[in-house]
């Protein structure tokens, strides 16, 4: 059941082509890095006009690599969002032409289900599990029952972790992408110089914030005024401790509310674009240890934004009967939980 799988959302063009065997036949990926870094962020239009120069060439790459033609595939699955509108039509629209001319399923893909379900095709997780979503636009950690089943148990009220970590970059001087570079100098610096605050540790519920945070930070950058190298590591250092610190005690906390619906939950899954922080997965590691659970993280390469997690919602979707009509609309915002509450960050 070769799928294809095209990624727009936000500034990666991809394609993939993935088999119900969970065998990864393709899987391209070309980034806008050198277009978007002299902005400090990804410029919507940019992006946009990127992925219409590239989709149609990786696409067909995808499938020379996979060594298929477009009438082999079972169907097409694309990105219909939440993401940025214009890169997600690109892609949206890319899939709806394969799909009518070669007579193809359409299946379009919440970009959130994509990464939820990533460790069912690195690792076959069972149902259900806890996952914790965090990347530079969404941090949630929801209970996964099944495809197309999800309890949102918190969310961010304001900035989503990788926002937090490209922003407090930005503020050091460490350029675009953040969270790597805010890793790389961490690794060097020593997170008890500075004391940072650890916003909502401790108060009930599982949701996020990370402005506070965010905003301790700059204050602590103006009163160095120069900051050198080993002051830039120091900060990077307490401040992914902070980081570290909010996000376990919230994960504890959505264990113990998911477990009272679940009592036979055993995974802890995170995924994401941050999901590649290598301190953050050591943190968890203790946290899932400690409350029995086991944690599973798809490799660095399927936590960032990629086609082949795509394909594979799309084979998940396409297995239950899941498909969609050719009129299927792309969407900026799309929670996975559409129980949610009305206005909370998706």
């Amino acid at each position: 059941m070769p799928v294809l799988g095209i990624e727009t959302s936000c500034d990666e063009t991809a394609a993939a082509v993935v088999g119900e065997d969970r065998r990864v036949r393709s899987n391209l990926v070309l980034s806008q890095l050198v277009d978007h870094a002299p902005y400090g962020g990804v410029v919507p239009e940019i992006a946009a006009r990127r992925h219409v120069d590239q989709i149609d060439s990786l696409v067909l790459k995808a499938l020379s690599e996979a060594g298929l033609g477009f009438g082999d595939l079972d169907a097409v699955a694309a990105t219909a969002g939440p993401g940025l509108i214009g890169g997600v039509m690109v892609g949206l629209m890319t899939a709806k032409a394969i799909a009518v001319v070669h007579r193809k399923p359409l299946i379009a893909v919440n970009h959130l289900e994509a990464h939820a379900l990533t460790v069912r095709l690195t690792d076959d997780v069972p149902f259900p599990y806890l996952l914790l979503l965090v990347s530079g636009g969404h941090c949630q950690l929801l209970v996964v029952s099944g495809v197309g089943r999800y309890r949102r148990l918190g969310t961010t009220v304001d900035d989503a972790l990788g926002e937090a970590f490209d922003k407090t970059a930005k503020l050091l001087g460490l350029g675009y992408p953040g969270g790597p570079a805010v890793e790389k100098a961490a690794a060097e610096g020593d997170p008890r110089r500075f004391s940072l605050p650890r916003p909502m540790l401790g108060r009930p519920g599982c949701d996020f914030s990370f402005s506070g945070l965010k905003t301790a930070v700059r204050t602590t950058v103006e009163a160095l005024g120069e900051p050198t190298w080993q002051d830039v590591a120091d900060l990077c250092a307490a401040f992914q401790a902070a980081a570290g610190d909010v996000v376990a005690d919230r994960v504890v906390r959505a264990a113990a509310d998911a477990r009272q619906q679940h009592p036979d939950l055993r995974h802890l899954v995170v995924a994401g674009g941050v999901a590649a922080n290598a301190f953050l997965r050591q943190r968890l590691e203790a946290v899932a240890e400690t409350g029995g659970l086991t944690l599973v993280a798809p490799p660095p390469r399927l936590c960032t934004d990629n086609a082949a997690m795509v394909a594979w919602a799309g084979i998940e979707r396409l297995r239950a009967g899941l498909l969609d009509d050719i009129a299927v609309a792309p969407r900026a915002r799309w929670p996975l939980d559409a129980d949610a509450a009305a206005g909370a960050k998706a």
